[in-house]
């Protein structure tokens, strides 16, 4: 996906909203047999060379982990741009994926992060 938002600069609405259907059936996939990712980011969703969009492929679980929806988890970690704020604060559960596709969203939409900065 990285290399096709760097091609592209930005995705239609159209193309954006069949990407992120796909992505986020990935993330309830996992959110309901109690596993998060945890590194949401375009360079984990791979895509077909198709470009019909409906069959991506979410990569790199090296950081995901089995969760107990009952339990916090404290470990930060991620990468910047996409990390949730909660799991800067150290609580934080399944929902951290759900803020790391909301950004990817916006990176989709318009072609910059959300939260560019001078620093990480």
């Amino acid at each position: 996906m990285f290399d096709e938002i760097i091609a592209r600069g930005k995705f239609s609405e159209r193309d954006a909203a069949v990407l992120l259907k796909q992505l986020l059936s990935c993330v309830s996939y996992c959110h309901n047999h109690n596993i998060v990712h945890r590194d949401l980011k375009p360079e984990n969703v791979l895509l077909e060379a198709s470009k019909e969009f409906d069959q991506i492929k979410v990569i790199d679980f090296g950081t995901a982990q089995v969760f107990d929806p009952k339990k916090e988890l404290r470990e930060q970690i991620g990468t910047p741009y996409y990390i949730a704020p909660e799991v800067l604060n150290r609580h934080y559960g399944k929902e951290c994926d759900v803020w790391s596709t909301g950004v990817i969203a916006y990176i989709l939409m318009s072609g910059i992060p959300p939260f560019n900065g001078g620093t990480d």
